[in-house]
Formats: structure tokens, C-alpha cells, sequence
């Protein structure tokens, strides 16, 4: 470039955003944001891929440069809601498309210390991609065109996403997914976002990618089905409660008001307190198992679409193998079985028994070993405060045999001693023979 032409404004905010000093990033940040602003409230205004990937490339090494994890989760917070900031959809689009790109591209580059505010900052871009299809009422079109970005650039066989982007993605997409949408998405709607996942299990020759999809999509659906209907049925009920209430409101309320006028107010003596204890106590833990709305799936749907993809004849034997599973345990649930969670304790607790049972056999037959005897001969017996009859048994058979290889008792030599008593003679011998003499 020639040395008097400017740079473009993606690059100059590239290099701000990648600067040494906080002030610098945090300052090329809001300028970013207004920068993306006015550019795409121009008609002719857009953004070409190649300048949002020379954006993203600043963002990423912004993220890269910041160390403190409190400001970490703020700057990654800001960063995902530049989403919010293009005023068209085809621009936001291709924001998010460049993300990826970008995360794909530089994920081979992220030490060990710094993975985990990048799963972070995947994390809260996929919640704002969402947000962005809830902006504009979950239409079929924005959902196709979010799901096929997704799947071409993540789980697609032709792209480069390396393995740690493919397994995080599928472990936050039902959670993200539950997060944004879980009070206003219907089962259809739900049906058509994991739809995509039941077709690349079905066909996928990677096998992380089929045991992922597995665990976090079908089997996260499997165990969330009683909180779903638990979810389906308060949900019910108070329609129903408040039905009732409008209904019984008219009709009371004129009564209730006379009440309150001849009634004086009731207070409570110094020292009490309105709530029981005990009743506070209860709320509390009922508020900390209120994990709030679940995704709700038609469980025989979801079945039906996977056993029509499961039983085509291209698809791997593996993958139908793994998949005949889930549909096993979804039809079951359609039927109003639902899965045993008593199993897995017992078997845990007839493992940690038999474990024990174990332990105790192996201390009973070891025993404890004594310090040898000097003033004893050769003999050195392991011994136990209470030898079982087995131990008993060869112990006196090993006393047997070796009494029996002596013979009868006598003058017991010391070890080594007819050793050494062969070795004097033969070299008294070798001394008495006489020297030859040389004629």
C-alpha cells in the first residue's frame, strides 16, 4: 500500500482492539459499536466477509489480551452483543458466520490457560444469536437460516471445526437453547431446531460427533421429560386456578371489602414473625429446585423422525445401533413410562458392598508378620492373633516335611559347616602333594 493512502476502518480498529493497553480495546469497543451502527443504517451500507473477519480477528485478540476473569465475562458480554448493533439481518448473519470462522480458524492457537473464557465467549454468542431469532418471534425462516449456519460451519464433514469447538457447541445448544426460548417455544418449534441433529446422527461417520449429539441432545431431552411434564401440568393448572379466580373475583369482592371495613388491622406482638420458620425453610428449598421452564418435545414425533432415519439402508450400523436406543426410550415415554433412576443407586450400592465384603476377606487372610527370633534357629513364623484353619493346617504340614528331610534328631551342624570342612580338606591335600623337581 502506498504510504500516503489510510488504512481501512476495519483495520485500524483491528489493530486498536488488539493493543497492549486496557483503555485502548475498551475505547476501539465503543467505537466498533457506533461504527457498525451508522454503516449499516445507510442503504448501500453492509459488511463483506472479509472486512467482518478482519473485525472478528481484533475481537478475538481483544478477548486474548484480557487476563481478569470478572472483566472477562464482561468484555465477552459486550463482544456477543455487537449482534444487536447491525440493523439488518443478512449483516447479522454473517457476524455470526465470521465468528465462527474466526474460532475455528484460531483454535489450534489457545493455550490451556486461556480455553476457557473462549468457551465462555462461544457460549454467550450462541445466547445472543438466539435472542436474535426471539427478536423477531421465532420465524420458521430466521430458525432455517440460524440452524444451517450452525451445522455448515460446525458439524458439517467438510468443515475444518476442530474437535473441542464441536464437542462444546453440542453440550451448550439445548442449555442456550432452554435458556431463551423455554417459555414461548412450542413442541413443533422445538421439534424443528433438534431436527438437524437427527439427521447428521443418523448419517455422521464421526464417532464423537454421534456419541455428543447422543448424550447432550437425545439423552438431555430423555431426562428432562418429567420436569417437562411437570412444567406442562403447573402450567395447566394455573390457567385453570385463574379461570376460576375471575370467575368466584366478582362475586366475593363486595364481601370482602365489607370484611375489611369492620375489621380493625391485626398487629403482631414485638419479637414474632410473620412466616414459620419451617415454612421459610420449605420455600427455600422449593426455590432451589425450581430450575424454571423446560423445552417441551412431542416424544412420539421426535421418535418417529428418528426411526425413519435410523432405518435407512445408508445408514451406519453403528449410528442405528446407538439410535434405536434413544427411540426405545422415547416411545416409552410417549406411552407415560418413565426411565428408572432407582437403578443406577442400587447397582452403585451392591458394588460398594461387595467392595467392602472384599476388603474384610483379604484382612482376615493376611496376616501379620513378626519379627524374626534371634536366639530361634533358621525357622521364622508368620503368625496372626487368629490364624484361620487353613493357615493352621499348612503350617503343620510344612513342619511335617521338613522334619521329615533331618531325620531323626541329633548334633546339628551349623549352616555352611561341611561346606567348609570340604573345602579345608581338599586344599590340605593340594598342600601335601609334593612339588615336582626338574631334572
Amino acid at each position: 500500500m502506498a504510504p500516503g493512502v489510510p488504512l481501512p476502518p476495519e483495520i485500524q480498529l483491528a489493530q486498536r482492539l488488539a493493543g497492549n493497553e486496557q483503555v485502548t480495546r475498551d475505547r476501539a469497543v465503543r467505537k466498533l459499536r457506533k461504527y457498525i451502527m451508522a454503516r449499516t443504517q445507510r442503504a448501500a451500507g453492509g459488511f463483506t466477509p472479509d472486512e467482518l473477519l478482519k473485525i472478528w480477528k481484533g475481537l478475538f485478540y481483544c478477548m486474548w489480551m484480557q487476563d481478569k476473569p470478572l472483566q472477562q465475562e464482561d468484555l465477552g458480554r459486550t463482544i456477543s452483543q455487537l449482534i444487536h448493533a447491525f440493523q439488518t439481518t443478512e449483516t447479522q448473519h454473517l457476524f455470526h458466520r465470521a465468528f465462527w470462522q474466526t474460532m475455528i480458524r484460531e483454535w489450534v492457537g489457545i493455550d490451556r490457560l486461556r480455553l476457557d473464557k473462549f468457551y465462555m465467549l462461544m457460549r454467550l454468542v450462541l445466547r445472543e444469536s438466539l435472542k436474535v431469532v426471539k427478536t423477531h418471534g421465532w420465524e420458521e425462516r430466521q430458525i432455517e437460516q440460524l440452524l444451517e449456519l450452525l451445522t455448515t460451519e460446525i458439524l458439517n464433514p467438510d468443515s475444518q471445526a476442530p474437535n473441542g469447538v464441536k464437542s462444546h457447541f453440542l453440550e451448550i445448544f439445548l442449555e442456550e437453547l432452554t435458556k431463551v426460548g423455554a417459555a414461548e417455544l412450542t413442541a413443533d418449534q422445538n421439534m424443528q431446531f433438534i431436527d438437524p441433529f437427527c439427521q447428521i446422527a443418523a448419517r455422521t461417520k464421526d464417532s464423537l460427533v454421534l456419541h455428543k449429539i447422543t448424550r447432550s441432545i437425545f439423552e438431555t431431552i430423555v431426562e428432562q421429560a418429567p420436569l417437562a411434564i411437570e412444567d406442562l401440568m403447573n402450567e395447566l393448572d394455573s390457567q385453570s386456578e385463574e379461570g376460576e379466580a375471575a370467575s368466584d373475583g366478582d362475586e366475593e369482592s363486595s364481601e370482602d371489602e365489607q370484611d375489611l371495613q369492620d375489621t380493625p388491622p391485626r398487629r403482631l406482638p414485638a419479637g414474632s414473625h410473620r412466616a414459620d420458620p419451617e415454612a421459610d425453610k420449605e420455600q427455600m428449598w422449593d426455590d432451589e429446585e425450581n430450575t424454571g421452564p423446560v423445552l417441551q418435545f412431542d416424544y412420539e414425533a421426535v421418535a418417529n423422525r428418528l426411526f425413519k432415519l435410523a432405518s435407512r439402508q445408508s445408514t451406519p450400523s453403528e449410528n442405528r445401533k446407538r439410535l434405536y436406543k434413544v427411540i426405545q426410550k422415547l416411545r416409552d415415554l410417549a406411552e407415560g413410562t418413565f426411565p428408572d433412576d432407582d437403578v443406577p443407586e442400587k447397582a452403585c450400592k451392591k458394588l460398594l458392598e461387595g467392595r467392602r465384603e472384599r476388603k474384610k476377606k483379604k484382612k482376615k487372610c493376611l496376616p501379620t508378620l513378626q519379627p524374626q527370633n534371634k536366639k530361634g534357629g533358621s525357622e521364622t513364623e508368620a503368625s496372626s492373633a487368629d490364624p484361620s484353619p487353613g493357615i493352621k493346617r499348612k503350617r503343620s504340614r510344612r513342619r511335617n516335611e521338613k522334619a521329615g528331610q533331618r531325620g531323626p534328631l541329633g548334633k546339628r551342624r551349623k549352616p555352611g559347616a561341611r561346606a567348609k570342612g570340604a573345602g579345608v580338606q581338599q586344599l590340605a591335600g593340594k598342600r601335601k602333594r609334593p612339588l615336582p623337581t626338574e631334572k
